[in-house]
């Protein structure tokens, strides 16, 4: 695991700052503008909340599009490498509790995956954690089970690098099951509950894969 630095943190937590600062202005603003009645702390820190994700999620994608986090393996000591710390204490500190922590809709969780970068098809909702959300393209109709993972991202001791994950239309991804890097799902494909599909995996059309790692259990119906 590679060491965060200290400018990356200063940088990070000068981001920090405007998003928070932003969110008092905000927030003070418009408590303001309207009459919130006897609930008025209770509907405060609700709104706070809600102006200061929404910040959040505008900060962060402007910080990625002014320096790109680009796919394939991370020089060590470089800008990519500068990029991705920054980008892991976003995540680290702001969006992994929420993503984490099973309180929000599934519904709600599609918005913030979408505002993320994740590519998501209609009707498309995850019950599991989609990490690296920017480097993970899924399908219509296609539904990520309670608890699993999908994890774009290969650390390996020194090595590190965010590989595309590739998921097609109506697969079923089961409970606790794990997708890792650089793997490719096709359309009407399932993953069996608890199952590890490990790093550059390719499953065709119609399969049924399980077990640890994954195996093909059954074989495509359109073969």
């Amino acid at each position: 695991m590679r060491k965060i630095n200290i400018t990356q943190i200063l940088t990070f937590l000068v981001l920090f700052s405007i998003i928070l600062g932003t969110t008092i202005f905000t927030t003070s603003f418009i408590s303001k503008q309207i009459y919130l009645g006897d609930f008025k702390g209770i509907a405060l820190i609700a709104m706070g909340v809600v102006i200061f994700y929404t910040i959040a999620l505008f900060v962060f994608r402007g910080f990625l599009m002014v320096v790109p986090l680009n796919q394939g393996e991370i020089p060590k000591n470089g800008q990519q490498e500068f990029v991705y710390h920054v980008y892991l204490l976003f995540f680290l500190i702001l969006f992994y509790p929420i993503m984490r922590s099973g309180i929000v809709p599934v519904p709600l969780m599609r918005v913030i995956y979408l505002a993320l970068g994740a590519k998501l098809g209609n009707n498309t909702y995850s019950s599991g954690i989609i990490l690296d959300p920017q480097f993970v393209e899924i399908g219509s109709n296609t539904l990520i089970g309670q608890y699993a993972l999908i994890v774009p991202h290969a650390l390996e001791n020194d090595s590190l690098g965010h590989y595309p994950i590739r998921i097609g239309n109506n697969v079923t991804i089961g409970a606790h099951a794990v997708v890792l890097a650089n793997c490719v799902i096709e359309d009407n494909a399932l993953v069996a509950t608890g199952a590890v599909v490990t790093k550059g995996t390719h499953i065709a059309a119609g399969e049924v894969w399980g077990g640890v790692p994954a195996k093909r259990i059954r074989g495509s119906a359109y073969a």
